[in-house]
């Protein structure tokens, strides 16, 4: 089925991506230059690689792209990101606050504590540090919309993720918590909780992962894994990026304009 897209929605709007360097950052980037929008891609990577990611996007779309590295976990960067967007543009409309770290695949009696306090600090308290920087600027301009990434893991658990499913649900309770305080601003606050979407290589790293945690719920070979997995799918399939995009971009555009405080699964029926 073709891919439908809104010609030229977010016409000079503007969107600030973390984790842009990732598959769903990159290609959230890609959707909203091509329908208009300015973009404030931001990563942990090199600075470089960021760089070239917006050449590209201003060259292929005909926009505006920024490119600024930050550590999600430094509130001091993140608010430079925003003040730097700000002055860039002279707003924010949006942001898809999409940072974050899956950790390890290790039972919850063995799990690092390191790695669980690395999780939350990445998973959690960095959605907040943009959720926070962004929805003050939001405020003085008296609109906007937010799309944070939770995942399915954060409503239901997942086996060997203590730490992801723990960040991840408290993503959900954040959203609806801000969604209630910003309403009277005219923010919307949504978040989106996707389950086994088939990004390439980091799909089957998922199952490998899973099939070296020796859990009682997988098998040990990733192949198996894998179809285990779809095989709790109603619809029998992996997601796509591209359907997760799609659900980012209806969030944020004005069709979702009395949508707010809402978790949105993305799991193929898994509810």
């Amino acid at each position: 089925m073709e891919k439908a897209v809104a010609s030229k929605r977010f016409k000079d709007r503007v969107i600030i991506i973390t984790g842009a360097a990732g598959s769903f950052g990159s290609n959230c980037a890609n959707r909203f230059a091509s329908e208009g929008a300015k973009v404030v891609i931001t990563d942990v990577v090199e600075e470089t690689k960021l760089r070239e990611l917006a050449a590209t996007i201003e060259k292929e779309f005909n926009t505006k792209a920024v490119a600024i590295r930050c550590d999600v976990t430094n509130y001091s960067q993140v608010e430079n990101v925003v003040k730097a967007a700000h002055e860039a543009f002279g707003r924010i409309d949006y942001l898809f606050n999409n940072a974050g770290y899956q950790g390890l695949f290790i039972k919850t009696f063995d799990y690092p504590v390191d790695d669980f306090e690395k999780v939350l600090k990445i998973n959690t308290q960095g959605i907040f540090h943009f959720l926070k920087a962004v929805s003050a600027y939001m405020v003085k301009q008296g609109h906007g919309a937010i799309v944070n990434t939770a995942s399915q893991a954060g409503v239901d658990g997942a086996p060997n993720m203590v730490a992801y499913a723990t960040s991840k649900a408290a993503v959900i309770g954040m959203t609806k918590t801000s969604s209630r305080d910003l309403a009277p601003y005219n923010i919307r606050v949504n978040a989106i909780s996707p389950a086994f979407i088939d990004s390439g290589f980091m799909w089957f790293r998922q199952c490998e992962l899973q099939a070296q945690a020796n859990s009682i719920y997988y098998d040990k070979d990733p192949k198996v894994v894998s179809q285990q997995m779809l095989n709790s799918v109603p619809m029998r399939r992996a997601g796509t990026v591209d359907e997760v995009i799609g659900t980012v971009a209806f969030l944020l555009s004005d069709d979702a304009g009395y949508i707010t405080g809402m978790n949105i699964q993305i799991t193929g029926g898994i509810l």
